[in-house]
């Protein structure tokens, strides 16, 4: 049985880049949607879940053909030397794209939650819409928003069909713990395709415990706001 943990530090790694990029990217989209009066906002918000319902694989093989060498982000960077093709940057891009829905949709629920006398009363009193943002948006839906953290690091942890397709199973540097399971499984190696199993469960069941556990002081803290 193989020993080498490599795919779970590359899982491990390329799970908390996502979560931090579906953060920033994941928040900033769905304040905009809450609060926008595009005539369009359906359509963008349908492409912002899409991922969501989408096999893998059909993610994979649209990243492919933008991100490949005959792409248009693929020949852009071929100027500066630069693929992104089996890369790590390659599983990144995949766990980001699969992941982003679960941040999207937990932050938009969050933040339409807010009640929208207090963002008009902050409004009133002369405050910018970035301040609001920060000081009144961000902390009311901070709950929901954490929520979405989890959800979106356990989607990039468990990602394995855009991830193969984009970046490949290359040990050492794609290879993240469901690739490892599969091509052990495929290769006839059970032990070390249960070893990868057990771990990845066991990670994703803590994950499912701080999940719970967050939702638990939620309770109380609203019970306390309404008392």
């Amino acid at each position: 049985m193989s020993t080498n943990l490599s795919p779970l530090w590359i899982s491990i790694k390329t799970a908390f880049l996502a979560t931090i990029i579906t953060f920033i990217l994941g928040v900033a989209a769905a304040y905009w949607i809450a609060n926008s009066k595009n005539k369009l906002k359906g359509l963008i918000d349908g492409l912002f879940t899409l991922p969501l319902i989408l096999p893998p694989t059909v993610i994979g093989f649209f990243l492919l053909l933008l991100c490949g060498k005959n792409g248009p982000v693929g020949k852009f960077l071929l100027n500066f030397d630069v693929t992104l093709i089996f890369s790590w940057t390659a599983t990144v891009i995949a766990a980001t794209v699969v992941s982003f829905p679960m941040m999207y949709r937990t932050s938009r629920a969050a933040f339409e939650q807010i009640d929208i006398n207090v963002v008009s009363a902050a409004r009133t009193l002369g405050l910018s819409e970035m301040k609001i943002f920060f000081k009144i948006a961000l902390p009311l839906a901070w709950p929901g928003i954490i929520g979405g953290l989890v959800l979106s690091f356990a989607r990039a942890m468990g990602e394995f069909g855009a991830t193969l397709m984009l970046a490949g199973n290359i040990p050492g540097r794609t290879q993240t713990m469901p690739l490892a399971i599969f091509f052990a499984v495929e290769g006839g190696d059970m032990k070390t395709a249960m070893l990868w199993v057990l771990i990845i469960v066991a990670i994703s069941l803590f994950m499912i415990i701080i999940l719970n556990y967050w939702s638990d002081i939620q309770l109380k803290l609203m019970g306390r706001r309404k008392r």
